[in-house]
């Protein structure tokens, strides 16, 4: 007999705000923010999900929605949802779900999505320091490929996957997250640069009310005044899986993540039609509503029997991933290497995130030579599925990145020939994506190596 339609657990309305849906989402991790749903293992089922903004970011022509976004709400999370097996038992402290991604994709009537540039002065990115201007592009699904009128001449299978998936945290792990992020909050270094060209946001996100959505609870009541100012924020990946945007988590996958509390409570969010590894200009994938089909299975005393934790208590582990077997097949590659040595010729010591850095600026001026601004570039090599890596280590001094990029993704060739970068009808000039002017007063560093700049 075959099986029944997955159930929809968490139902979406896309024209409704978070708050506003039949089941409320919630945005922060907290062990009582109570379950919206229940499932037994060995069931698929449905998951549907709002775009991590809520809606915020429209299918227009303007980057003001981009520039003036309230971070505050990052992400609008379904769910929590408890997880219990056949005999109605709830997983618990201890255990492992070992959730398989069985299905996923764009909602029906809503395949678009987009990437942004945040501005430097409201999020900023990995690069902000040289693009410090918000920028969004649109993205159409057509099947499996994604295409943008804003970055014409590309067009790319997606490796569609959530950005966020987690199960909630127990009160003794939230307050180890509290307290060692309060403290690099409170001591860390107080400059504006890390590795010195590389302006930061935040050094942490603490728990705040501003923004807060805690799912069933009422807000202004006295529990959500309580719990709002305990929980954490979803923006860093932690113990509990959460925010690891790992692109490759697509069909077929497993994710096998700890149990802190009784019945898991499994949230998840933040979908993306395809992405780039590192997520680079931060709102950097291909943000979209859509949904999952999901079966889960506990597995009893997991943690300790398969998770070494690496810190000072038993909670101090970190999920399993296992890759599924579905993703978009490139042959060819063109890759970009970086080493640890910043913009301004100073050598740092095995460095991977200066090293990655060089490695995409290398990758940005050279597409810059086929015609697309630099703006583009950067937020084609945050969503397209190139493959980023550290290849070097352990060489001192310089830690070694290197940036795949599949050409394939491309209507001409990009590769480097005897003869001059080739000029002609298919060599793109316009159109641009939609940009916003920089009202900040930080200085923008130069790629001393580039042959040109244009983000200013």
């Amino acid at each position: 007999m075959a099986p029944p339609t997955p159930r929809v657990v968490v139902p979406i309305e896309v024209k409704k705000k978070p708050w506003e849906q039949k089941l409320p989402l919630h945005n922060r991790w907290h062990p009582h923010i109570p379950h919206v749903a229940e499932v037994n293992t060995g069931e698929v089922f449905r998951v549907e999900m709002v775009d991590w903004t809520g809606g915020a970011i429209k299918d227009d022509d303007s980057a003001m929605d981009i520039k003036l976004l309230d971070l505050s709400i990052t992400h609008c999370l379904s769910g929590p949802i408890r997880i219990v097996d056949s005999d109605g038992i709830a997983a618990k402290p201890g255990d492992l779900v070992a959730v398989e991604i069985c299905n996923l994709g764009p909602l029906p009537g809503d395949e678009w999505g987009f990437t942004g540039i945040f501005d430097r002065e409201n999020g900023g990115g990995f690069l902000t320091d040289h693009f410090p201007n918000a920028a969004k592009a649109i993205w159409y699904f057509e099947g499996i490929y994604a295409h943008s009128p804003q970055i014409p001449g590309v067009r790319f299978p997606g490796l569609t996957h959530p950005g966020v998936i987690g199960t909630a945290p127990s009160m003794e792990l939230l307050n180890i997250w509290n307290e060692r992020e309060r403290h690099v909050e409170e001591n860390g270094v107080k400059s504006l640069a890390l590795c010195e060209v590389l302006h930061s946001r935040p050094l942490a996100n603490l728990p705040s009310t501003k923004g807060c959505h805690l799912g069933k609870i009422k807000q202004g009541s006295v529990e959500w005044e309580k719990i709002a100012k305990e929980a954490a924020r979803t923006i860093p990946g932690r113990e509990n899986g959460g925010n690891c945007d790992i692109k490759n988590l697509s069909r077929g996958s497993k994710i096998y993540l700890p149990v802190f509390v009784e019945g898991a409570n499994l949230s998840t969010g933040d979908m993306h039609f395809s992405q780039g590894d590192g997520e680079i200009s931060f709102c950097g994938a291909i943000e979209m509503s859509g949904f999952l089909e999901l079966k889960c299975e506990i597995i009893r005393g997991g943690m300790k029997e398969y998770l070494t934790p690496m810190g000072p208590t038993p909670l101090h582990v970190n999920p399993i991933f296992e890759i599924g077997p579905v993703e978009p097949r490139f042959s060819e590659w063109l890759v970009f290497e970086g080493i640890s040595v910043d913009e301004s010729g100073k050598q740092h010591f095995l460095d991977a995130t200066v090293a990655y850095k060089r490695a995409i600026l290398n990758a940005i001026d050279y597409l810059s030579k086929f015609g697309y601004s630099k703006e583009q570039a950067y937020i084609l090599l945050s969503c397209c599925p190139c493959e980023g890596r550290i290849s070097g280590i352990v060489d001192s001094p310089n830690a070694c990145a290197t940036l795949a990029i599949p050409t394939a993704i491309f209507d001409q060739d990009i590769r480097p020939k005897s003869s001059k970068v080739p000029l002609g009808p298919r060599l793109v000039k316009k159109p641009d994506i939609f940009k916003c002017s920089y009202d900040g007063s930080l200085p923008t560093t130069r790629n001393l190596s580039a042959t040109f700049h244009d983000s200013n």
